[in-house]
């Protein structure tokens, strides 16, 4: 794979993209925004996930799509911060939808981003796409992945904003696109993330992945590789069996190659679609087969269907213009081109008191520590994640951590005390790492800063274990994760709660946090007798059984280096 810095794939990427395309777009903070401002009265659509997924965000924004999107790192969710930035570059006065895959680092971060926004007095909503049905059960949509399917809602929701309809009826067209529109894949080899040695996960010899997720994830189970006509027949019976109540018998269909699947292979498995779908009396209207959500260089398929109404098809089959999909006669905008603006200068820090200031250099110590462990098991990190989820982790710890220690140093230089030193660690992690890990420790570490201040005359040990409980209460109140989910607080919660006990028995310190930290670490190996209950693992739970969550042992690692 080419790259120049696997640390700035994104920011390449968006620069050549932005450079190559001028007349459809510009780059602006976190991603891109339509070359032209937005008209006085449309509601701006924006959509936003990882990179590595070209087209589905970034190459829809256009006319009839997408007014921006914003782009993480790759297959990372943007950070809050980005979110906000390329909201605010787009929304004209009449409301920003912010869409996205239904992704637990997704929701925090495009969520978080909404409440900015409605703070500021905009009418900001946001909506998560649930279309995999090899995700959950029928029971239980809300908790389906968005998969190939997220296209068909884009198409919806950009038509929708296009043709002048309200902000009320933009949303329930969007929601009513997502509740009809079911998706079904197969992956036959993994995809590589730039700078990776080997790919995320290995499908062996003459097997296939059974509905795999678009971020690398490996399928919900495995089987022998059949023949174009077979996978075709797996495809269509599971999204027709998952045909909505009330729904009719005209369909958009996506026929939709992951990465690095040839044309001709699925011209190939589309010859048996089209005639299945025909023989069961469904009409196909404007099918497209083709690249429109992939995987890097996964090999694989994705079959999409969306159950039409009058409308939905309006919408499908309504015009479009951007630099990966067209769709009829657009009239151009001829509006005036967008100015983008400069970033802030930076944050002015107060001095800290005496105590503040020591302690502010005692927790930057720790957290280059933290970082230079886990510079060092990156590789660890993303094969841990790989067992079932998409093998981000140890990338996006690394960059969260670098980020983080490069911010605690600017502050600390000017004198801030702990709590500033702190949050502006937190802050940089929540903003430029993104992802799941980026928000959560981002936050974290925010409410430890706001808790631990400025002005106090001494920092005794008492006050360490409230700061770590601060972190695991912000982090369970965004991520909604119990203990035994199998998430970084089945590592960090017993390590607060030993830590916490062994500064009341009157332990130092520095012995209360080595009893503590070795706490952690056994909890973290632990996670290996768990099934995930939320998050990108859930998915392939049995899989992940034998196998500790990456994010807890990160957390540990973190935890143990800081010693």
């Amino acid at each position: 794979m080419l790259f120049n810095d696997p640390k700035t794939f994104r920011e390449d990427m968006l620069a050549g993209y932005a450079a190559a395309f001028p007349e459809y777009l510009v780059e602006v903070p976190g991603g891109v925004a339509r070359a032209t401002e937005t008209p006085k009265g449309k509601v701006a659509v924006m959509n936003g996930g990882g990179s590595g997924h070209y087209p589905a965000f970034s190459g829809l924004t256009g006319e009839g799509l997408m007014d921006a999107t914003v782009v993480g790192n790759v297959f990372t969710s943007p950070s809050t911060d980005d979110v906000y930035n390329v909201a605010k570059s787009v929304e004209n006065g009449s409301g920003i939808f912010i869409i996205g895959g239904n992704y637990a680092g997704d929701k925090m971060n495009f969520n978080l981003a909404r409440d900015r926004l409605i703070a500021e007095g905009i009418d900001a909503r946001t909506f998560y796409i649930t279309d995999d049905v090899a995700s959950a059960k029928k029971d239980e949509i809300e908790k389906r992945r968005g998969n190939v399917g997220t296209f068909s809602v884009f198409k919806v929701a950009g038509a929708a904003s296009a043709a002048g309809k309200s902000f009320d009826e933009v949303e329930a067209l969007t929601i009513h696109a997502n509740d009809f529109t079911r998706t079904m894949s197969v992956g036959f080899k993994g995809c590589t993330m730039p700078g990776a040695k080997e790919p995320l996960f290995h499908v062996p010899e003459g097997r296939m992945e059974v509905g795999q997720g678009i971020h690398g994830e490996a399928g919900v189970y495995e089987s022998d590789l059949v023949s174009a006509e077979e996978i075709a027949k797996l495809l269509v019976e599971r999204v027709l069996d998952e045909k909505p109540e009330g729904a009719g018998n005209r369909v958009g269909v996506i026929l939709d190659g992951l990465g690095s699947t040839k044309y001709e292979e699925l011209f190939v498995v589309w010859k048996t679609v089209s005639a299945l779908f025909k023989e069961k009396g469904y009409e196909l209207v404007k099918p497209m087969v083709g690249e429109f959500v992939t995987s890097l260089d996964m090999a694989g398929i994705a079959l999409t269907v969306t159950f039409l109404d009058e409308a939905l098809e309006e919408c499908w089959l309504a015009p479009a213009d951007t630099p990966s999909f067209k769709c009829g006669n657009v009239q151009k905008n001829t509006g005036a081109r967008r100015v983008v603006t400069a970033a802030d200068a930076g944050v002015k820090y107060e001095k800290g008191s005496d105590a503040a200031v020591k302690a502010a250099e005692v927790f930057y110590t720790a957290l280059e520590k933290a970082k230079k462990a886990v510079v060092e098991n990156e590789e660890k990190l993303a094969s841990i994640d790989a067992v079932a989820g998409d093998g981000d982790h140890g990338r996006g710890m690394v960059k969260g951590l670098t980020v983080a220690v490069e911010a605690a140093e600017e502050a600390k230089k000017a004198g801030a005390g702990v709590g500033s030193v702190v949050i502006a660690a937190g802050n940089a992690w929540a903003s430029k790492a993104g992802g799941t890990s980026g928000v959560l420790w981002g936050e974290g570490l925010k409410a430890a800063g706001t808790l631990l201040g400025d002005d106090k005359d001494a920092y005794p040990a008492e006050l360490i274990p409230a700061a770590v409980k601060a972190v695991a209460a912000r982090m369970i109140e965004l991520g909604h994760a119990n203990p035994g989910d199998k998430t970084m607080l089945d590592a960090l919660l017993p390590f607060a709660e030993s830590l916490g006990k062994a500064v009341g028995e009157g332990k130092g310190l520095y012995e209360a946090w080595k009893i503590a930290s070795d706490v952690a670490e056994k909890a973290a190996e632990e996670t290996a007798k768990l099934l995930p209950k939320i998050g990108r693992a859930r998915p392939q739970a049995d899989r992940s059984l034998g196998t500790p969550d990456a994010g807890a042992v990160s957390m540990a690692m973190c935890i143990k280096a800081a010693l």
